[in-house]
């Protein structure tokens, strides 16, 4: 019985009409009938709500049949039963040779070669020959990572197209609009320059799946039983089989032309600064606000291949701030090294972090009607300052997990329009399916020239809590969360504080820390209670000297 059977059988067998049952789902009666006649079938998120709608596990609903997530067809995973080895939050990330080698990164390329020419999952005909997008930071690494994963890729039968020195949401954005099978990122976004990461983008310009992830890390293991493939590996392409390899800077550049495109109104009276971080957007930035008329400086600029987010960028804000100041500039915008983030800098010098960008861009969204629900997503990390700024104007704020990726799947699973994280990641459903620093410095911009005002005066409303986070490496990031003791104490601490505060332990999902982060009436308090525990982790024996 295929999944289609199973669900006409189950909302008969319940007494449920179709039109019912598309409500419950909050989806269209015709992709239910859709399901049902096995024209199309449910995305993943759509399975766990069958399932739990009709009180049968995901075996009785799936067997073996393939389960459609996000506009391809995918090995089922259930929610959080799905665990990844390599791939965390974004990517599978670390040190370079040390926990991410040039091995992985071609074994990633022979997979996704692979399995997205493999009729199987790709939804084609056999033969079908799929098109990889890769793009890459400025680290030293990034070349060699890009290479080995381009040359898997095409031994695997794929072609392959480079866009060489871009930013993330460009890959997103290309992959969407030119019909990739799917997009490759070669960044550690934010970290110093001896760590990378590979992103897998899929065809939709959203995050990989995690049951694809799932699949790589058992090829990278050699658990080729997993993949049911015979033999000790995936099969080579040979003769004309072999895919192609070729340049495709002009997609860097029509992404460029995009970003142009969503302005309204000319620049040219204002004096914009720009970090760009010594990564990726370290010529994207530039071209675009030139284009748009602005006067622009710009600083660390001059990528080496070692010197990415060194003392810059959106995590070293303040020689940004002063460098704004000092030049009386109207407005700044600091990125990562992959731009995916933006943290603005108003005209006195004074940091504007994400939390207060999403008050702006909330308010914007709201006044023109498109802020969807008068809801914005955050994370728990974001300000409580901003939660009451939001709720003066009329504006709810729904909190998720720490991760972008989180806060996208709330607004994909809600029809939410925009959301982010204090980090400087925002996403403008409307515009992008993933955190883009220079459309957001972009809409941060438009709406200063729309309102005839300045940075400071528009995020005022948002009175921000002292907030202090204490990042700390350590031997074994879940232990601590899980420990007694340090759960104990952060009990404590959450007591002492009542009212005036709050404290949170979570672990990094991109590197082996811990952050406790702590909101209290005075910094002096803030880091009073995050001694306290840090020094209970570190008497566990957690802290790595």
């Amino acid at each position: 019985m295929t999944i289609g059977e199973k669900i006409t059988h189950l909302r008969i067998v319940n007494n449920i009409s179709q039109e019912q049952l598309a409500d419950a789902l909050k989806v269209s009666r015709q992709s239910v009938s859709k399901w049902e006649s096995g024209e199309s079938l449910p995305q993943i998120d759509k399975v766990i709500e069958l399932c739990t709608l009709f009180k049968i596990s995901a075996d009785e609903l799936i067997n073996d049949d393939i389960v459609i997530h996000r506009g391809k067809n995918i090995v089922p995973s259930i929610g959080e039963d799905v665990k990844t080895k390599y791939f965390g939050t974004d990517g599978f990330r670390g040190e370079v040779n040390t926990v991410l080698t040039a091995d992985h990164a071609y074994k990633i390329g022979r997979f996704l070669g692979w399995f997205y020419g493999n009729p199987r999952y790709n939804g084609q005909k056999p033969g079908y020959r799929p098109r990889i997008v890769i793009g890459k930071d400025t680290r030293r690494s990034s070349y060699m990572l890009e290479y080995a994963v381009a040359a898997g890729i095409a031994a695997s039968g794929a072609n392959v197209e480079l866009m060489h020195v871009t930013t993330t949401p460009s890959i997103s954005y290309i992959v969407r609009q030119d019909c990739f099978d799917c997009g490759v990122m070669i960044t550690a976004s934010h970290n110093p320059f001896y760590d990378n990461g590979i992103k897998v983008i899929n065809c939709d310009g959203e995050k990989l799946e995690d049951a694809v992830a799932v699949l790589i890390e058992a090829y990278i293991d050699g658990d080729l039983k997993k993949l049911e493939v015979e033999g000790d590996d995936l099969p080579f392409a040979i003769r004309d089989e072999v895919g192609s390899i070729g340049d495709y800077s002009s997609g860097r550049n029509r992404y460029i032309g995009y970003l142009i495109s969503l302005a309204k109104h000319s620049m040219k009276t204002l004096k914009i600064g720009l970090d760009t971080a010594n990564g990726a957007s370290w010529m994207i930035a530039k071209s675009v606000f030139d284009a748009l008329g602005a006067q622009t400086y710009v600083i660390n600029n001059h990528p080496d291949g070692v010197n990415i987010n060194r003392d810059a960028g959106s995590t070293h804000i303040d020689n940004f701030c002063k460098f704004v100041k000092d030049n009386k500039l109207d407005i700044g915008f600091a990125f990562d090294g992959d731009a995916d983030r933006c943290i603005a800098v108003d005209e006195n010098g004074k940091e504007v972090d994400g939390d207060k960008i999403m008050y702006l861009l909330a308010c914007k969204l709201k006044s023109e009607g498109a802020l969807e629900k008068d809801t914005l997503v955050t994370t728990i990390m974001s300000n409580s300052g901003l939660t009451k700024a939001l709720k003066q104007v009329g504006i709810k704020n729904v909190q998720t997990k720490v991760g972008d990726r989180f806060v996208f799947e709330k607004m994909q699973q809600e029809g939410y329009s925009l959301g982010g994280e204090q980090s400087g990641h925002v996403i403008i459903k409307k515009y992008a399916t993933t955190g883009d620093g220079v459309l957001t410095a972009i809409m941060v911009t438009e709406e200063v020239l729309e309102r005839k005002s300045t940075l400071s005066k528009l995020v005022a409303p948002v009175k921000l809590l002292p907030q202090k986070t204490k990042n700390v490496r350590v031997t074994n990031k879940a232990a601590v969360v899980e420990d007694e003791a340090v759960q104990a104490k952060f009990k404590e601490v959450n007591d002492m504080i009542g009212d005036n505060g709050r404290a949170l332990l979570r672990q990094s999902g991109t590197e082996p820390v811990v952050r406790i982060m702590l909101e209290c009436p005075t910094i002096a308090e803030c880091d009073e209670y995050i001694e306290k525990i840090y020094n209970v982790i570190k008497k566990r024996g957690y802290v790595c000297e």
